[in-house]
């Protein structure tokens, strides 16, 4: 197993949280069934605010159903394909919990898109997509996006 070969970032702006789920729409339309999304940044950089975007640019209907699954790990979001939303932020040991959670079967049926994903950097699948969130301004972010193969 060697080193995962990683594309240049993609970088993209956004002023807004309206902004940010405008890009997670457009990011939705690159993604299918069997791939996953691994999101980073800092608290409050705005992970949760691109699910929404992407959960919609899927099929999710009403974006208020997509929270942050702090607490139970991971929610299932009935869309045109199966939306995994999963965040390890509490988790003890990510990479175990990630396998005990049933990733490949989820890759299987659908979409996974995992917040934290740094605290299992080791355990996740390729190929994927990476997206790095960097606060920039009070309501700016900075995405860089690449795929990692």
């Amino acid at each position: 197993m060697g080193t995962p070969d990683v594309t240049e970032p993609e970088v993209h702006e956004t002023a807004s949280a309206r902004g940010t789920l405008s890009l997670g729409r457009r990011i939705a339309g690159r993604l299918a069934r069997g791939d996953c999304l691994a999101l980073t940044g800092p608290l409050g950089a705005g992970k949760t605010v691109l699910v929404r975007g992407i959960a919609a640019g899927l099929g999710v209907r009403d974006e208020r159903l997509v929270a942050s699954p702090t607490y139970v790990l991971v929610h299932e979001y009935p869309a045109d394909v199966p939306i995994y939303h999963l965040d390890l932020y509490r988790t003890v040991h990510p990479a175990e919990e990630l396998a005990d959670l049933g990733l490949d079967e989820m890759l299987a049926d659908g979409v996974v898109l995992i917040e934290w994903a740094d605290r299992a950097a080791g355990a996740l699948p390729c190929p994927r997509w990476d997206i790095d969130i960097e606060i920039t301004g009070q309501r700016g972010r900075r995405f860089l996006l690449r795929r990692t193969t």
